[in-house]
């Protein structure tokens, strides 16, 4: 090859690159193949070892604070009341396809915040389904706990023996299996979990990649500044805005936690951007090392108002991601959901600036139902999946995936006006899109 070959080769291959995050994704059609659910009022007692207080939750929801009688707290858009006895079998934010009809599921942090969260303890499931019935059965349920007290800071059973961890403690929203331990990732640090088979915390991991240290305004060891004084340089995650997916490489040996939201970018005083575009940050964890990687890739959002569900990688470098917008429920809603997607990205191909391209979607609010299989929300063969939060996806084998959505119980209100979510799980056939270049 001549020097002008060469040189024009190497011209073209970064023109490429530098443009590959700006090629238009291509649409494929899903198709519905099963459906099932958890009803939304499904509750767990707690371990005979959790102090009496776990017995009963919710009681930190209303407007005017702690509210102990049962049912005292009445919700208009559910018809729903609260305190609850028990623990809700809910708010399901990541899950792993274990075969057979079997799937790990992360129950996150329980009402939404950390202020109203308190009586809701952290636990992940092992969910049965039967897609024949349309049933979701619980085999098992692993709670969180710190008994040996390695978390850094202070939590709710601070002074009690089994140390359970609460929604207040941390807001744990992926999981990921590795060897007989469980990895979390957490959006009030944010930090990196590990725990061993029966939930309790081996480690606690800030996030610092780079030596980098990554703070949210949610972090423990953040304090809220003065008036006129600015935040730290530290304090880069926005709230709300830690790992909401974390994906996991098929050799157990590297963790990539993927952030809600754009971190601030102080001198632009705005969230983050890449050439124009509102950008999400994915780093590195090395799970064997156990340390920070200095690479960070780009998810580019399709708008800045826009957040990411949940993040599995299907084979090699290839992986799905949810994007969302805030919306949900049909046109009688106030803001009704709209932008409902799974999108195919490779963590290999990116532009210049580490910008994933994105290769292909499906539309989760345009799933075709040709059978009639969902016994809800299919109109003219046409299946909709119009939830606020849709927090989680897996590939189950070539052709299929796993969908199911967060209901936020008892709070969201998308499938049908004035009754409370249930946990919707659904197989989708997306074999083309799973092949897509």
């Amino acid at each position: 090859m001549t020097h002008a070959l060469k040189a024009a080769a190497l011209l073209l291959a970064s023109v490429s690159a530098a443009t590959l995050a700006q090629a238009d994704p291509q649409e494929f059609t899903a198709t519905l193949i099963d459906h099932a659910e958890l009803p939304a009022q499904s509750f767990l007692v707690a371990p005979a070892d959790a102090p009496q207080y776990f017995n009963k939750s919710g009681r930190f929801t209303g407007k005017n604070g702690r509210v102990e009688q049962l049912y005292a707290i009445h919700d208009d858009a559910t018809g729903l009341a609260r305190p609850f006895p028990g623990q809700p079998l809910q708010g399901f934010s990541g899950i792993r396809s274990l075969g057979e009809g079997r799937f790990l599921v992360l129950t996150d942090n329980g009402y939404g915040t950390k202020a109203n969260s308190a009586d809701a303890m952290l636990m992940f499931n092992f969910m049965d389904i039967d897609w024949e019935t349309g049933r979701v059965s619980p085999e098992k349920t692993v709670f969180l706990s710190d008994p040996d007290a390695i978390v850094p800071f202070p939590i709710v059973n601070e002074s009690t023996g089994s140390r359970y961890l609460t929604g207040a403690d941390l807001d744990i929203e992926s999981i990921q299996p590795v060897g007989d331990h469980y990895w979390f990732g957490d959006e009030f640090g944010p930090w990196l979990i590990e725990t061993d088979a029966n939930g309790k915390v081996l480690q606690v991991i800030a996030t610092a990649p780079g030596g980098k240290l990554y703070r949210s305004p949610d972090n423990a060891f953040v304090a809220t500044p003065n008036a006129g004084q600015a935040a730290k340089p530290e304090m880069v995650s926005m709230r709300s805005g830690g790992y909401e997916g974390m994906a996991l490489s098929e050799d157990g040996k590297t963790l990539y936690p993927l952030l809600e939201k754009p971190i601030w970018d102080a001198e632009a005083n705005a969230p983050e951007t890449v050439g124009g575009t509102p950008v999400l940050r994915i780093f590195e964890f090395d799970t064997a090392a156990n340390g920070w990687g200095d690479k960070v890739r780009f998810y580019p959002l399709d708008a800045a108002d826009h957040a990411i569900g949940d993040f599995n990688l299907i084979g090699g470098t290839r992986a799905l991601i949810i994007e969302r917008d805030s919306g949900q429920g049909g046109d009688w809603s106030k803001e009704p959901a709209l932008f409902k997607r799974i999108y195919l990205v490779d963590l290999d191909r990116a532009d210049d600036n580490g910008v994933l391209e994105k290769i292909a979607y499906i539309d989760l609010m345009k799933i075709a139902d040709p059978d009639g299989i969902a016994p809800r929300g299919t109109e003219n063969g046409v299946f909709t999946f119009p939830f606020v939060t849709i927090e989680n996806v897996d590939r189950v084998n070539e052709t299929t995936i796993v969908v199911a959505n967060d209901n936020n119980f008892p709070f969201s209100v998308g499938r049908e006006q004035g009754r409370a979510d249930d946990n919707e799980f659904i197989q989708l056939d997306v074999a083309d899109f799973l092949n897509a270049e």
